[in-house]
């Protein structure tokens, strides 16, 4: 980051922080070798993976399941030109243990459009990078004026 440039790198936490806020992030991955990106709601997992739910048979879970993805979602207020964007990267998987389809069956996300057949998909957060872009001296409950 430059100084003065209007940006700030976030920190891990910070960005998990601000992921746990919002419903609905992007999920960027591979479709016949072309890159795709598509709107989904999600929540986070306690170590911060993020968590989708989605049917089965979908052309996504197809797509990702053993996959390295990226996973963005952010908060804009284009009034105040501020807000931020997260990007998760990591492997993307089809939850098999019994055990932990259970689990995320109580505490995951919920499809907005329920399918009969529903997997979990988990993405490891191996990389969690953000930023927070500043009109003003504070966006969302950051201190941007370091």
């Amino acid at each position: 980051m430059y100084r003065n440039d209007g940006f700030r790198e976030l920190e891990r936490q910070e960005c998990l922080r601000l992921l746990a806020k919002v419903p609905v992030g992007r999920i960027v991955y591979t479709r016949q070798a072309l890159p795709a990106v598509l709107p989904v709601n999600f929540s986070l997992d306690h170590d911060g993976a993020v968590l989708l739910r989605t049917a089965a048979d979908s052309q996504l879970v197809r797509a990702i399941d053993g996959a390295i993805v990226a996973f963005e979602a952010d908060e804009v207020d284009a009034a105040a030109h501020s807000g931020w964007s997260v990007i998760v990267t990591g492997a993307a998987a089809v939850v098999g243990d019994p055990h932990e389809r259970e689990r995320l069956s109580r505490v995951g996300p919920r499809s907005w459009v329920p399918s009969p057949d529903e997997v979990f998909v988990r993405i490891e957060p191996d990389l969690v990078t953000g930023r927070a872009v500043v009109g003003g001296r504070s966006v969302y409950g950051l201190d941007v004026s370091s």
